[in-house]
């Protein structure tokens, strides 16, 4: 009797390669990292005085910036006192809220803060709001 031998045929193993994928989400991730933009609430470097009775405001409004020497920014870019008034004129009429935010240094004089509020409610504004930080005292709470 002669057996017969019969020849078995290999098994290829039916995975699935992860490399390819784990490359692409690295790449993808990179992509996002490299392409995401941080967001950062103004350019100036302003140090707003603090209030115990501070609340926070929605970002709807008309900001103007003070810093520290006296310079009057808004919309992120530097304006003269005497256009003031007719850019906040312009920009109250095609916003939806009629009040002005006035974002000032802690160390601006009060007279600056005062000339641009005038300005601010001569240009037709509704409402003004001086812009502090919250005051975080033990003793208050």
């Amino acid at each position: 009797m002669s057996t017969l031998e019969f020849e078995r045929r290999k098994r290829s193993s039916v995975g699935l390669n992860m490399t390819p994928l784990i490359d692409m989400v690295f790449l993808l991730l990179i992509f996002f990292v490299l392409s995401s933009h941080f967001i950062s609430e103004s350019g100036f470097k302003i140090k707003l005085p603090k209030a115990v009775s501070a609340q926070t405001q929605k970002n709807e409004h008309l900001t103007v910036f003070i810093d520290k020497d006296g310079r009057v920014f808004l919309n992120n870019a530097q304006v003269r006192l005497k256009q003031l008034r007719s850019l906040v004129r312009s920009e109250l009429y095609k916003a939806n809220s009629k009040t002005v935010v006035i974002k000032a240094d802690e160390d601006v004089s009060l007279r600056l803060v005062v000339t641009v509020m005038d300005i601010a409610k001569d240009a037709s504004a509704d409402g003004l709001v001086i812009s502090t930080k919250m005051e975080n005292n033990e003793k208050n709470k």
